[in-house]
């Protein structure tokens, strides 16, 4: 990661062992293949079903899923029900309080909740449970929902009925996962922002925002749940409720751009074939004379392959990534980020020297890592540097958990393609056309407003993402 790439708010994982066996060891393998979501805090939240030891087991902490969790403290964490979490903050600070799973003790027993998306509504909801007397402890909209579960709960027959209930109320981006003492509840906000999945392993099921948390256990995927689902596990099976599904959908571009890991498939596309197909996509729209083609580490390496393919140029990797370089994006100061980027990635100089480069990445935030790359190749003697971008230009915030800075941070919001080259020293500039975005997710109803400004829902006008924090 680096402070020059979105991030994407976090990543959900749950997991019901029918026959009683402890799961917080595989909640652990489950959150550390969804790392990439997020990397500010982690938790997991553990419940046994039955027996004298229903109390709910928590731990959270600030940090890498490695860091937080170690081998003695995941054996004191005693349940066969469980849910866990990684976060990136795009709403509310980075501190322990903010980290997830949040759990409650209410009237009706205990609840505990896992979210990744955002809520365009979560300060109107605040402020009307605040009204009736809610306490928060969190300044995150996870907390809304959480509150508002409970506070549903008191007039209904269940905790799914409670969810739906809450579901009707929230406007936004949401992959739910809940856990009761006796159930595992996925929900799916109605466009489908927010990617979430099923899958099955022995006596075992369980969900994911994506595929590869399934593999990671050795678990089968089952199915995606659907846009507008509730989908409750209990030990009588499945139970799917489709209320609130509507027409329209709107999957988040992004996931396929960027933020889902490449090994992952997402409602039925591919990742690295969607990548693939926007490097080919690069290669028809923006051709250019070259030697080789290459890609940033690791988002850009897929389109990459995929230009190189298209365009007939041969593709080879122009880096040597080093994994044990802190995360950049946490540098205090620009001049040390930059430093953590020359230290992360080092050019292979026999491999650039004389050449013309085509460079691939997945987009261009600030402008600041993308400089600094192609000094770099320029420094190592490489002879032209082609700069292609597999997603359009960013222009417009977005709403629904994707950390999209200030129009006053993107470079495209101020700069055209051609001003963009010059800032950056590229010899040429091409950006994916909004136009291929479809064909990159094989005709897959996408939200693109980042982009075109068509959002698929009403949103509020600035930026939202510290809304809940105190003035």
């Amino acid at each position: 990661m680096n402070d020059d790439k979105l991030k994407e708010e976090c990543g959900v994982f749950g997991i019901y062992n029918l026959d009683g066996t402890d799961v917080a060891h595989s909640i652990y393998y489950g959150l550390s293949s969804l790392q990439h979501r997020g990397q500010e805090s982690c938790g997991i939240a553990v419940s046994a079903t039955d027996g004298p030891k229903r109390n709910l087991g928590i731990h959270k902490g600030l940090g890498l899923v490695n860091e937080v969790f170690k081998e003695e403290l995941l054996d004191g964490l005693h349940g066969n029900i469980g849910i866990g979490h990684v976060r990136y903050s795009t709403s509310g600070a980075t501190n322990l309080e903010n980290a997830q799973p949040l759990a409650l003790n209410y009237v009706k027993g205990t609840l505990a909740l896992a979210h990744n998306g955002n809520l365009i509504n979560a300060a109107a909801l605040r402020h009307e449970l605040e009204y009736t007397g809610a306490i928060f402890r969190t300044t995150i909209d996870s907390e809304v929902i959480a509150y508002f579960i409970a506070r549903e709960r008191i007039h209904t027959k269940s905790v799914e009925e409670a969810i739906l209930k809450t579901a009707s109320r929230i406007k936004g981006a949401y992959g739910l996962v809940v856990m009761s003492p006796r159930k595992l509840i996925g929900a799916r906000d109605p466009y489908g922002l927010k990617p979430l999945c099923l899958g099955h392993r022995g006596n075992s099921w369980v969900l994911a925002s994506e595929s590869c948390a399934l593999t990671a256990i050795g678990a089968e995927f089952i199915r995606d749940v659907r846009p507008g689902e509730i989908l409750t596990i209990t030990k009588g099976g499945l139970a799917s409720n489709m209320e609130l599904a509507q027409e329209r959908k709107a999957h988040c571009i992004f996931e396929y751009i960027y933020f889902a890991r490449l090994d992952s498939t997402l409602d039925g596309i591919s990742v690295y074939d969607a990548r693939i197909r926007a490097g080919a996509a690069l290669a028809d729209s923006y051709p250019v004379d070259a030697d080789l083609v290459t890609g940033v580490p690791d988002s850009g390496l897929a389109a990459a392959k995929g230009y190189s393919e298209k365009a007939g140029i041969p593709f080879a990797l122009a880096f040597h990534k080093n994994s044990y370089i802190g995360r950049t994006f946490i540098k205090p100061t620009q001049k040390e980020r930059e430093d953590s980027v020359r230290l992360k990635l080092n050019v292979l100089e026999h491999v650039v020297r004389g050449k013309r480069i085509v460079l691939v990445d997945d987009s261009i935030v600030r402008g600041t890592t993308m400089a600094n790359l192609i000094r770099m190749l320029k420094q190592a003697g490489a002879l032209e540097v082609h700069v292609r971008i597999s997603s359009p230009p960013f222009l417009y915030p977005c709403y629904f958990g994707t950390d999209v800075p200030s129009n006053k941070q993107l470079i495209a919001s101020a700069h055209t393609p051609n001003e963009i080259c010059r800032l950056i020293d590229g010899d040429s500039l091409g950006y994916m056309k909004i136009k291929d975005l479809s064909k990159m997710v094989e005709g897959l109803p996408v939200c693109r407003a980042c982009f075109d400004h068509n959002y698929p829902m009403e949103v509020p006008e600035g930026d939202i993402r510290n809304i809940l924090e105190p003035a």
